[in-house]
């Protein structure tokens, strides 16, 4: 991978990782599109690290809170009810479905589903998805009334995005929105439980990559390391913007450019001027 390849999917990952447009997905689609085939999952896991970097930079004030509270709460009964407490189981139990899933379906990941084709199937069925959420959802409910059924359903919809196309943010906050969450707090919840997910797959591509134990894929970490620090700066303002475009705005928009880009990359696989894989 070359420096200038490493700042322009950098760039992709740090605009794309928050949206519900798929992050994988645009990096899949860029690298091809560009002549540089695809970045590989393990460039994609690593990168990711970057846009986390952000979250825990962003949330930086509400993650601690939460980690002393979960800690308080094991050593301290009466603690347990604390709503900050709470918070922190639910995102490890929300986390357990994309970790299984992961591990299960790891092949898969790095190979067949990123076929462009599942990758098109991808973008366009679950924006009508989360079309029909946006505008069915009631929109009333804050994470105060999260539980720990809802909060399996939102890790199982996390982990439909180990499919490129998917979008992390965009299935948990699509299962937010019909679980009846109101859109800013689908999306928090989304970016706190990614946390443990995208941290811990960067770091075991990362110790794979340097025990050369990642199947097909060479990492050139110089590069890699500058599209990291890229995605985290980019994916900082993102969030930010986001949030207050949440508070007034629609996912329409996302529904629409999805859409659209799926349509498109079927259209150019079929004609042959993309490969699928």
């Amino acid at each position: 991978m070359g420096w200038f390849e490493a700042v322009v999917l950098g760039l992709v990952q740090g605009l794309t990782e928050f949206l519900p447009i798929s992050s994988s997905a645009h990096l899949r689609v860029v690298g091809e599109a560009a002549g540089w085939g695809d970045p590989g999952a393990a460039f994609t896991a690593i990168t990711q690290i970057g846009t986390e970097a952000a979250v825990l930079l962003y949330f930086r004030k509400d993650i601690a809170r939460i980690v002393v509270a979960w800690v308080r709460a094991l050593v301290d009964r009466t603690r347990r009810s604390d709503a900050d407490a709470r918070m922190g189981w639910l995102i490890i139990v929300g986390s357990v479905p994309i970790v299984v899933l992961g591990l299960l379906f790891q092949d898969d990941i790095e190979t067949t589903f990123r076929d462009l084709r599942i990758v098109a199937i991808s973008l366009v069925a679950f924006s009508l998805v989360l079309y029909w959420a946006d505008r069915v959802g009631r929109k009333k409910r804050e994470l105060a009334d999260l539980s720990v059924r809802d909060g399996l359903l939102f890790g199982l919809a996390q982990a439909m995005a180990l499919v490129p196309g998917v979008s992390r943010s965009g299935g948990t906050i699509t299962m937010g929105l019909f679980l009846g969450y109101t859109r800013a707090a689908a999306a928090r919840y989304s970016f706190l439980l990614a946390i443990p997910a995208v941290l811990g797959s960067g770091f075991f591509q990362v110790y794979e990559a340097l025990t050369g134990d990642v199947a097909g894929e060479t990492v050139s970490w110089g590069p890699t390391v500058l599209a990291t620090v890229i995605a985290f700066g980019v994916g900082l303002s993102v969030i930010a913007w986001l949030l207050r475009y949440l508070d007034r705005g629609t996912f329409t928009p996302f529904v629409v450019y999805r859409v659209v880009l799926g349509l498109a990359l079927l259209a150019l696989v079929g004609v042959g001027v993309l490969a699928p894989r």
